[in-house]
Formats: structure tokens, sequence, C-alpha cells
């Protein structure tokens, strides 16, 4: 299970929401690039960021924080937020993103994830309350669930589902780990899990599920690293623990 540290933007910030609540925002520092350099010399392999401007309104607000921190740091970096475009997605990539995750343009264009998933490297983002998958920022409900969109996605050629229950996230009360379950045993999409992690205990969990010999592909750990509820040194010795200590 990899860890994916978070760096959600806003106006050029790293922030967090409160369960999608834009009303409900913490502002953590204005260098996004110190912060993924922070994350990358304790141990992370990868960098997760979201443009938040752009999931609310599709236009790119935060590329130039984006293109900065993938030209210093070391390791890929994953970009979600307002990609509705192939234009938007392939302008990442040729900035160094090395994934992008579409969300809202999954729902209402599909064709457009398996027509970027042919040329790049794209997850599917399924932010949901109560099991619907929301769009717009987590603003607006689709109607649809998140089993279903994972079997609509089965053979689109996507790398991963980053799947996110809002009313957790923020909130360090712990994963959704019964959906999450539920979803391992649903889709053979590698899965990654974000939302609520709040400790060493909750990632221990993840990591120590598993469904038909499959297990949780990644987790998203945002709050509970700025708020200092868990390292990520710490988080990475957890989940490779727990890993080992089922092999």
């Amino acid at each position: 299970m990899i860890l994916y540290p978070a760096i959600d933007l806003r106006d050029g910030n790293c922030v967090r929401l409160l369960r999608g609540d834009y009303a409900q925002e913490t502002i953590y520092g204005d260098s996004p690039v110190e912060q993924a350099l922070a994350f990358v010399e304790s141990g992370a392999d990868w960098i997760h960021m979201v443009d938040l401007d752009a999931a609310l309104t599709g236009k790119p607000t935060n590329r130039s924080a984006i293109q900065a921190v993938c030209a210093e740091v070391g390791v890929p970096v994953q970009v979600g937020g307002g990609i509705r475009s192939y234009e938007a997605a392939e302008a990442l990539f040729n900035m160094g993103v090395a994934r992008v995750v579409i969300g809202t343009a999954a729902l209402e264009n599909p064709e457009l994830v398996r027509s970027v998933a042919g040329d790049y490297p794209v997850a599917v983002g399924l932010d949901a309350r109560g099991g619907e998958v929301a769009t717009h920022g987590w603003t607006e409900g689709s109607g649809r669930t998140v089993a279903d969109l994972a079997a609509e996605y089965a053979d689109a050629g996507v790398v991963a589902l980053v799947v996110t229950e809002i009313s957790r996230d923020g909130t360090l009360e712990g994963p959704d780990t019964d959906g999450l379950t539920r979803l391992l045993q649903e889709t053979e999409i590698p899965i990654i899990a974000s939302g609520g992690v709040g400790s060493v205990d909750d990632l221990a969990e993840l990591a120590a599920i598993e469904s038909q010999g499959r297990r949780f592909a990644g987790v998203i750990v945002g709050k509970a690293i700025y708020e200092g509820a868990l390292t990520v040194e710490a988080a990475l010795a957890t989940i490779h623990g727990a890993t080992k200590s089922e092999t």
C-alpha cells in the first residue's frame, strides 16, 4: 500500500476542508513546494495534489503551483481537480504530472476518461456521501453509486480508483472501512483509499484488509499529518509493518 501525502490547493495555499465544505477551510501553509519537499524528505514516494479551485469551477487556478512541485520533487505527483477535457489532462502531463485523477468528468463524459486513459495514466476519482458519488467539488449529488461507476470503468484502462467518503474527509474519525472493503470485493481495479485517516491505527487497519487476495493499492493522508496526529515516517513504518506481518 502506497502512502500519498496530500496537498490541497486553494488560491495557491495548502489547505484542508472539513467534509468537503469550502466554507470550512484551514490554511496550513503558503508554499506547496516546501510542503512537498518536506513530505519527500520524510520518505514519501508519491505526492497527491488537488486543485480545489478547479474542482469547483473547472478553471485551472493552481497550475503554476503544481508545475513548481513537479519541477522540484524527485517523486511522481498525482493530481486531481477540475480535469474536464483532454487538453486539461495533457497540460498537466506536459508539466511533469505522473497521473491525473478525473472525477466530475468521469460521470459527465465517460469517453473523455477512456480517451485520456488510452494515452496517459488515469485514475477515476469517486467522492461519495453515503455511497452516492458527488461532483463539482463535492457540491452536487449525481444519483450514481460508487459501485456503479467502478463497474462502468472496469474495461476503461484506468490504473486506479481514488475513493473518498466525504462525510469523513478532514474529520480524523477513521476511514469508511466497511464501504471500502465492499468495493474491494466488487472491482478488480486498484483502490486508493481517502478520507478520515486520523491515526497509525487507521492505517494499520487499512493495510491489513484483504479480499480475494487483494489489498488497497494506496491511502491518501492529509489533515492527520498537518495536525500532527501522525508523521509521514510513522505512517510509512505502520503500512510496511502491517504488510510484512501479513506475509
